[in-house]
């Protein structure tokens, strides 16, 4: 980016200052106008009662990875996944090695349907229910131990809140 041409360094450092400013300016604001937290940071959202520590995975490569690769999440520690419309959904254990329960979740926060999956098993977990939004998965065992069964309520009021800080639209999906 920096090369000496008929105008000098200056023109080019400008443009080099210019794409940086473009480029730092293209992280979506998060509350306040922070920056907005990533698919990394942990929230904290009711289900079923039970205070559930879950990291949201929001977008297509967020949701394509899932906890892959995870060896280590806690035994309240979870993946919610958000979709934009409610829709059947289906899952696989590709690269993982953890054994997980998944929960799917209707678009007012009910459970619905509640299924092991197991480790590395690339075996497509289908949802019966073809009108879900929100997918949970958890340590395998985590529902059953915890009396979360289907009628079980997901927080929407957290999880709308862990969305904002994400900096993510309400209205991409369809939340109030």
């Amino acid at each position: 980016m920096f090369w000496l041409n008929s105008r000098g360094w200056r023109r080019s450092a400008g443009w080099a200052l210019v794409l940086a400013l473009v480029l730092t300016g293209c992280a979506r604001p998060g509350p306040a106008g922070g920056a907005a937290k990533s698919v990394g940071d942990w929230f904290t959202i009711p289900v079923g009662g039970q205070a559930v520590q879950m990291q949201l995975a929001i977008t297509e490569p967020e949701m394509a990875h899932g906890l892959m690769e995870r060896t280590d999440l806690g035994s309240d520690q979870g993946m919610l996944f958000v979709y934009p419309r409610p829709t059947a959904m289906s899952f696989w254990m590709r690269n993982t090695p953890l054994p997980l329960d998944i929960g799917f979740f209707s678009p007012d926060g009910a459970l619905q349907e509640v299924y092991p999956m197991y480790p590395y098993d690339e075996t497509t977990v289908a949802s019966r229910g073809e009108h879900l939004q929100f997918a949970l998965e958890m340590r395998q065992g985590w529902f059953e131990a915890h009396g979360v069964r289907p009628g079980a309520r997901l927080d929407l009021a957290a999880v709308k809140a862990a969305l904002q800080a994400r900096g993510a639209s309400l209205a991409d999906y369809g939340l109030p």
